[in-house]
């Protein structure tokens, strides 16, 4: 959804009325487009670009939601489009121009009459006008394109849970680590990957995640696990480190007493069946995304918690540490940061080249941001438009006559908003050339 904040209207070129001349222009549309998916397959990067596919499709849904609840509320559209810039394509029907323009950047729904700066070219239409509408209606246009990301979120949740599985750590050895590189006491155990657990100190367990804590509570005490190996059953004993003991980057690795033996779990998808469909909406939510094995990305609560953290001053601190370079390696600073196209791209291939469950991932990830972001309470984003229908619902209520909202008061903050949006989108470029993030 976006908004018209100045004051003079900019003439846009009209879509093509000839018919053969439409067809040309999907003609080339077409060209480009599969120009560009042969090229891909071409350089071996087909799935990276089926991903950012994906990711378009994603915009374009958030302006479908957009557009649906307008339509629904009676309001005129004018223009849906996915890209900015030169019009590459475009088709009216009935009094919404369709198209595509050059840059795949985002999209847009224009809305006519979206606040009281927007100048109306018929005034027959002023009716059908966003800042007429009731408060339900233009509240409901204003979330409507977060909703729709939480909509994609859930379903892809569904998808993990029902198809794909969620992954659990099984009574399986997945991997053995050393410690500051000399052998783990694991491997001086004899631990190979794919022995299975069968007890520990003579107790069985039911899954993984209850054996960790009971080896970080026994540093420097031998602890005896029997494993199974192929058809045999074995017994090892490993002693665990005492990691307030061991030193990494200068600093101890535990500021307290914490055994550690160097044994990790093997993986395994598991799904839930028709459960699978109300978790994704608990999963939506979210839970404490370090101990839920059943939350596979982080949800609304823990985003919303990070949200608030990266813009916090302390947070905002760690940011600045990232851009000049002085963040300190192994803290939070260099987790402090956003992703520009350059470095979602990047994930975005590694995540393809993993599997199709990192991939689903990714697109939650970003999703439930995105969706959260955008009802930040400030224009240009959703929120804004959110808080003045919210404002004006009270003010409309206090006063008992409709309250309309002046928007060129709420100006300077306007712009205030967009500086940092546009500071963090080049910070976040600048770091992804300079500092891209080492993935694993």
């Amino acid at each position: 959804m976006t908004d018209t904040l100045d004051r003079t209207d900019t003439p846009q070129p009209k879509p093509p009325t000839d018919p053969d001349e439409t067809r040309k222009a999907l003609i080339r549309l077409a060209i480009v487009v599969v120009g560009g998916l042969l090229l891909a397959a071409r350089v071996g990067v087909i799935k990276t670009v089926l991903v950012v596919i994906a990711l378009l499709v994603m915009i374009m849904l958030h302006e479908f939601g957009h557009f649906v609840a307008a339509k629904k509320g009676g309001m005129k559209v004018t223009e849906f489009f996915v890209g900015f810039g030169p019009r590459l394509w475009s088709i009216r029907k009935g009094e919404t121009e369709y198209g595509v323009k050059a840059l795949p950047l985002g999209g847009y729904v224009k809305i006519i009459g979206m606040h009281n700066l927007d100048r109306i070219e018929d005034p027959a239409d002023e009716p059908r006008t966003y800042r007429q509408q009731p408060f339900p209606q233009r509240l409901g246009v204003a979330v409507a394109g977060s909703m729709m990301h939480f909509l994609i979120a859930i379903v892809l949740f569904a998808v993990i849970n029902t198809m794909v599985g969620i992954p659990q750590p099984s009574l399986r050895v997945g991997e053995i680590s050393r410690v500051t590189g000399e052998r783990s006491p694991a491997e001086q155990a004899g631990f190979q990957v794919g022995d299975r657990i069968v007890s520990v100190d003579g107790q069985r367990y039911d899954s993984w995640d209850q054996i960790p804590p009971y080896i970080r509570a026994r540093p420097e005490q031998p602890i005896e696990f029997v494993v199974e190996r192929g058809d045999r059953t074995l017994t090892l004993t490993a002693t665990p480190l005492d990691m307030s003991k061991v030193t990494a980057h200068g600093q101890p690795a535990s500021k307290e007493p914490r055994g550690f033996i160097g044994i990790g779990p093997s993986v395994e998808l598991a799904t839930k069946g028709l459960m699978g469909v109300p978790l994704a909406f608990e999963q939506l939510i979210g839970g404490d995304f370090d101990s839920d094995p059943n939350q596979v990305a982080p949800g609304l609560v823990e985003n919303a918690k990070a949200l608030a953290q990266v813009f916090s001053p302390s947070g905002m601190a760690s940011y600045w540490r990232n851009i000049t370079g002085d963040a300190r390696p192994g803290t939070a600073d260099e987790g402090t940061r956003f992703l520009s196209p350059v470095g979602l791209v990047r994930i975005a291939g590694t995540a393809a080249d993993t599997g199709w469950l990192e991939v689903l991932i990714l697109l939650i990830m970003i999703n439930i941001f995105v969706g959260l972001f955008n009802l930040v309470p400030l224009l240009p984003l959703d929120g804004g438009h959110v808080i003045i229908a919210v404002y004006e619902a009270i003010r409309s209520k206090i006063q008992g006559a409709r309250y309309y909202t002046d928007v060129a008061k709420l100006m300077p903050l306007t712009y205030a908003a967009f500086l940092l949006i546009v500071f963090l989108g080049a910070s976040a470029l600048y770091l992804d050339i300079a500092r891209p993030l080492q993935l694993n």
